[in-house]
């Protein structure tokens, strides 16, 4: 037995473990755990600090999942979009594929919590029908592998899996969605990845929440699927009294780059029953995409999006930056709240010079008059131009958010 499996076998997971190690009450410790059983490995448990830290209330149950009632058991509505058992089918060219129903640690804030863990929902069995409607489906390019956790597989399981994948000619990408390079990772040894390797290219899409997860161990493990050529991406999901802090996010996205993984994406969270206290406003996360933009590297911001209810499909969101558009001219607010004009490509030269552009901010109604590139009052001295059709003299720029610290 491999390390990482004797980890598995040594988790948090029953209802006495809870009592004893979180002192829930016994009868809310029940309840929790037929709602939705847990699973804290002891790697993971070593990470929290203190009570309630952002590490506990991702892993520890809390009574609180049995007060929500509003939320949906499949949000993105997988089910509906399953054509066989395993498979979920939304975008034109791309498809997941569930390949287990176990996972290293049982993350109180998940979206599949209706299958994960139990393995009749996520059956090996059903591998078959999902290969023959990989195969039969040529317009699909690109599967991601999913679960649960497909790291949880052996060696051995993984390997015939990716094989039988890669003889599927019309399949160019294959990604391995695994939580285990933060959560356990032990399991990522150098002979997984050299196995890994054969089947290229291959992606790794792993999930960081919180720069505490980011240790000496979940490091090396990053770093032995980058250097095997694995490129390893980052989907975080914004949670409250985890990370709803641009401070947080920035150290978070700063520590994973360091480590070679790229941050991809950041999450509303779902509305997934039993999980809406770790819900935020979308004005919380806009106003950290806005602190995280132009404060630090590019490389460090990931794509944030709602997951849209009902199977929509990932809807990407940004804070305001187009603050008017009409049809000789944008006006743009940046990271500094600073505002500038760019003159669109049809006009000559002369014309866009002599555009005024008066800004008023609707905080205190001054002019905000713009910085460089010809913004504030656009005369030169060789005359007012013609005014566009749809031409506004005063322009109102909206408060955004304020300054960012860093």
């Amino acid at each position: 037995m491999e390390l990482w499996q004797q980890m598995i076998r040594d988790s948090v997971h029953s209802v006495d473990q809870l009592v004893e190690k979180f002192g829930i009450d016994k009868t809310v410790a029940e309840n929790l755990d037929e709602f939705f059983q847990a699973r804290i490995n002891p790697y993971y448990l070593s990470l929290i600090r203190y009570p309630g830290d952002p590490i506990w209330k991702q892993c520890v149950p809390d009574r609180a999942e049995l007060d929500d009632i509003e939320g949906f058991e499949d949000p993105l509505q997988e089910d509906a979009m399953s054509p066989v058992p395993n498979i979920t089918h939304r975008y034109p060219d791309r498809a997941l594929f569930l390949t287990t129903s176990q996972c290293g640690m049982y993350c109180r804030f998940c979206t599949r919590k209706r299958k994960v863990g139990n393995a009749d929902k996520i059956s090996m069995k059903e591998l078959e029908s999902a290969f023959k409607y990989l195969e039969k489906h040529t317009e699909i390019r690109d599967v991601v592998m999913s679960g649960g956790d497909p790291l949880m597989l052996t060696d051995t399981m993984l390997e015939k899996i990716l094989k039988r994948l890669r003889q599927i000619p019309h399949l160019e990408i294959i990604r391995i969605g695994s939580k285990m390079p933060c959560v356990l990772p032990h399991r990522i040894t150098p002979k997984l990845v050299e196995m890994i390797k054969k089947y290229h290219p291959i992606y790794v899409n792993t999930h960081f929440n919180h720069p505490w997860e980011i240790t000496p161990e979940s490091s090396k493990a990053c770093e032995m699927l980058a250097n095997a050529g694995i490129p390893v991406s980052n989907q975080a999901v914004l949670m409250k009294g985890v990370n709803d802090d641009a401070d947080v996010m920035k150290d978070l996205f700063t520590k994973l780059l360091k480590i070679r993984v790229r941050p991809y994406y950041l999450y509303m969270a779902d509305e997934t029953r039993g999980a809406n206290h770790f819900r935020t406003s979308l004005d919380k996360g806009l106003e950290i995409m806005f602190k995280l933009r132009g404060h630090t590297s590019g490389l460090a911001v990931p794509h944030f999006v709602i997951d849209a209810p009902g199977g929509g499909g990932k809807i990407p969101v940004l804070p305001q930056y187009i603050l008017h558009r009409d049809e000789d001219r944008v006006v743009m607010r940046n990271y500094k709240n600073e505002v500038y004009v760019y003159r669109e490509a049809h006009l000559d030269q002369k014309a866009a010079n002599n555009i005024p552009v008066e800004l008023v901010t609707k905080k205190n109604g001054s002019n905000g008059n713009g910085n460089g590139n010809g913004n504030g009052n656009g005369s030169n001295g060789n005359g007012a131009s013609k005014k566009p059709k749809n031409y506004k003299e005063n322009i109102d720029v909206p408060e955004l958010f304020p300054m960012s610290k860093n």
